[in-house]
């Protein structure tokens, strides 16, 4: 079974940055897609990136494309979410989620994008930022 914990949250300010870690154990996190997602207070979980098993397609939430990337360290079975240009409504805790995928699958990295396709899903880290 595989298990994974995110950290690297923290406070930050406006325009700042961050970058987040999930890193997996039990498994070889290499054949799973990971998602990240996050949760503000009194709002439902929202989808804010996945990252294919190859590390190489990507798919971002609108309101995080050109400040967020995802990308993954298979050696370490870590995937990370650098957070650039920081805004206050980025404030919410932050998740990263496995999805076991075959080599075969054909579906496309745009399907990831609901909590209901994932598995595992780590403890959560708190992200705040400041204005």
């Amino acid at each position: 079974q595989v298990q994974q914990a995110e950290s690297g949250g923290g406070l930050v300010q406006a325009g700042g940055s961050l970058r987040l870690s999930c890193a997996a154990s039990g498994r070889t996190f290499s054949n799973y897609v990971v998602g990240w997602f996050r949760q503000a207070p009194g709002k439902e979980r929202e989808f804010v990136g996945a990252l294919s098993r190859s590390g190489g397609v990507t798919e971002y939430a609108d309101s995080v494309k050109g400040r967020f990337t995802i990308s993954r360290d298979n050696a370490k079975n870590t995937v990370f979410l650098q957070m650039n240009s920081l805004k206050p409504e980025d404030t919410a805790v932050y998740y990263c989620a496995a999805k076991f995928v075959s080599p075969f699958s054909t579906e496309t990295i745009g399907t990831y994008s609901n909590t209901g396709r994932y598995d595992y899903w780590g403890q959560g880290t708190q992200v705040t930022v400041s204005s």
